[in-house]
């Protein structure tokens, strides 16, 4: 993915002329205070604190990006506001375009993190002695280029969000014809291994490619399977994703939704 960046979280001129047109406009200051802090410098501070892991209320001062609580304020309403979405739909646009999106098959796995706090969307880890968990379900393309993400109890069975993550890739438009949503096959480990799926994934024209439970390891599927455990550990290399400090899930998922437009932002400079 390129040569890691001295300071990862200053945002480039590429990405803010990207990210700008798609943040809601600030309504009318009611009282006369302090002048609002710029978008921009806001981002940074969000990206400082996903790469570094630090507390909101520890953001240094000094480097300009505002306080913690207008970072943390600026994510909230960016998250409710749709602005991750639809800057991931843009880049894989841009992939698309491109034609660098491999749809021959998807790749899906999930990923197991320690809850700091209980709160919606986690539950007693199996993996951690029934301390609070969250997962995070990941699905992508043939490169490992991230399609979709989502977030649940740590308690959930991967087998239940193989069609709710399915159904979160969005249509990606980009070159003549209907946008596409669907792979030709999807690869999954012994974790989604059940008949009922199978069949569920046929019905929408995909073709199954899952390992079965007690037969020998060794089914050759790793050979294609590893692009998305790379794509994990890179969402698990922001810090602040390694561990689910928020009580709110809502503000998880938007680190999550941030972090997964970073890495498909890395494959656009390199693809395109």
């Amino acid at each position: 993915m390129g040569k890691r960046q001295s300071r990862p979280w200053i945002v480039s001129d590429e990405l803010w002329a990207l990210v700008e047109p798609l943040l809601p406009k600030p309504g009318p200051k009611l009282v006369e205070g302090r002048p609002r802090v710029p978008d921009r410098q806001a981002l940074c501070g969000i990206l400082f604190v996903l790469h570094t892991g630090i507390q909101w209320e520890y953001l240094p001062q000094e480097l300009g990006f505002g306080s913690g609580m207008t970072c943390w304020r600026r994510l909230a309403a960016w998250n409710a506001a749709g602005v991750w979405d639809q800057l991931h739909v843009l880049l894989l646009k841009k992939l698309r375009s491109a034609k660098k999106l491999d749809w021959s098959r998807a790749v899906i796995d999930s990923s197991h993190v320690r809850a700091a706090r209980k709160g919606p969307k986690s539950g007693p880890s199996p993996v951690d002695r029934a301390r609070p968990g969250s997962k995070h379900h990941v699905v992508t393309d043939a490169q490992g280029i991230p399609l979709a993400v989502s977030l649940t109890g740590g308690n959930r069975n991967d087998v239940t969000q193989l069609l709710p993550l399915l159904d979160k890739i969005p249509p990606v438009a980009g070159v003549v014809g209907r946008p596409r949503h669907r792979p030709d096959a999807l690869l999954a480990d012994r974790g989604y291994d059940h008949d009922k799926y199978r069949r569920l994934l046929w019905q929408r024209g995909i073709r199954p490619v899952i390992a079965r439970r007690g037969e020998p390891h060794g089914s050759g599927l790793g050979v294609f399977r590893y692009v998305v455990e790379r794509t994990i550990a890179w969402l698990h290399g922001f810090r602040r994703l390694r561990i689910r400090w928020e009580r709110r899930d809502d503000l998880h998922e938007a680190f999550l939704g941030l972090a997964t437009c970073l890495i498909t932002y890395r494959h656009v400079q390199r693809l395109c």
